[in-house]
């Protein structure tokens, strides 16, 4: 595998009611490449916002059926990362989006 640019690895974050819950304990949420594992998305995170990561938990999140009217089909299937950050780090990107 070529190795991914730090901008390729984060494809967004995600704010949510739970999420943003999160943010309080000093945690955030993104979704990154399926390809990638805890340690490329540690790197990534603390290169792109300067920040230090103390742990990486990942979550695969599968693909659903759905249904548009008499069409089957599935939602995509994604990979989700919640990060941990040391005391005292914040993301400042989130700001205003949580507690």
């Amino acid at each position: 595998m070529i190795a991914a640019v730090a901008h390729d690895i984060i494809v967004r974050p995600i704010v949510t009611e739970k999420s943003s819950r999160l943010m309080s304990h000093n945690k955030y949420t993104f979704e990154v490449l399926p390809s990638a594992n805890k340690i490329e998305i540690r790197k990534a995170v603390e290169e792109v916002f300067k920040v230090k990561v103390t742990s990486v938990h990942t979550i695969n999140i599968p693909s659903k059926p759905k249904r548009m009217g008499r069409f089957l089909g599935r939602s995509r299937s994604w990979k989700k990362a919640i990060v941990t950050l040391s005391r005292g780090e914040r993301i400042e990107f989130f700001d205003g989006a949580g507690a």
